[in-house]
């Protein structure tokens, strides 16, 4: 891979890359670099096999495949990559467990074209900061929406997004593909994200018992 490659996939600079590859090959790791093609990395040198069952490789390749069809651009190339790390990385005789799987998860790609950007509002969600929606519910209504981005969930055909709603003072859903503008915000919300997503979980779960307590009520 020449240097200029390796930068961009590592989202740095060329001089980092050669800064770095200069210290691999002072400690011995087998680097050479060939004038045309770039820095090549010798047979040998490759990380221990992956200590992985049959089942958990096939576990984790359908996973992959599952976000490779559903998730945002860079988590579908990034389920990409790990698929194809999983194959180079296994023992020879686990890689048809890779590459011909018996299992798949079929590929689902949005009819709509989302304007909100999935991989900074993920990025939003782990730093906790604020995000501004220009929203259309079901009924095309609009409303402006300042949220605190809490989970992105995923239906068959639809990517919701949960967050606290500071106009409603309390938890909303919100279908991405009804989102017309967004606004990513400098501000942090009150909090660690993680204590806003338990209260969430545990909102969500006395709702699910209160729904069991009704139907065994309605069955009695």
């Amino acid at each position: 891979m020449t240097a200029e490659s390796i930068a961009v996939e590592l989202e740095t600079s060329k001089r980092s890359v050669y800064r770095d590859i200069a210290a691999l090959m002072g400690q011995r790791v087998p680097i050479r670099g060939e004038a045309g093609i770039g820095y090549v990395l010798d047979s040998g040198f490759d990380m221990p096999p992956l200590m992985l069952t049959s089942d958990e490789v096939e576990a984790a390749v359908l996973g992959a495949q599952w976000v490779a069809g559903r998730g945002d651009p860079a988590l579908a190339r990034a389920a990409r990559d790990l698929i194809a790390k999983i194959a180079a990385t296994v023992p020879e005789r686990l890689r048809p467990v890779v590459l011909e799987p018996a299992v798949t998860s079929a590929m689902w790609k949005t009819h709509e074209v989302e304007v909100l950007d999935m991989g900074q509002l993920r990025a939003w969600i782990h730093t906790g900061r604020k995000v501004t929606l220009d929203y259309r519910d079901q009924e095309d209504r609009a409303s402006l929406r300042t949220v605190w981005p809490l989970l992105i969930g995923y239906r068959e055909t639809t990517r919701l997004l949960v967050a606290w709603c500071e106009s409603r003072d309390d938890f909303r859903t919100f279908r991405t593909d009804r989102v017309v503008e967004a606004t990513f915000l400098d501000d942090r919300f009150p909090g660690r994200p993680a204590q806003l997503r338990a209260r969430w979980q545990a909102m969500m779960e006395a709702e699910r018992r209160r729904f069991l307590a009704d139907q065994k009520g309605a069955n009695a």
